[in-house]
């Protein structure tokens, strides 16, 4: 069975995080970025959000954006 949307999604950024590609303070793609980047609605990438900082790899900051935590 396929992983719903969000969670590919997930997959795809914490690979970027992982790799490199997005560093520690990188700020991420606003969220109509992202739609669009993945061409889905702004709740599966809200869905990716709230697993991305569950899993501690992202933070927010009100007003800011959304950025790459940094390893402790």
């Amino acid at each position: 069975m396929a992983q719903p949307l969000y969670q590919q999604i997930a997959g795809d950024i914490t690979r970027q995080i992982e790799s490199g590609v997005l560093k520690p303070g990188d700020r991420l793609p606003s969220t109509r970025q992202l739609c669009e980047q993945y061409e889905v609605s702004e709740t599966v990438i809200r869905f990716v959000m709230i697993q991305l900082k569950a899993r501690g790899l992202v933070y927010g900051q009100p007003g800011r954006g959304v950025y790459v935590s940094t390893k402790d």
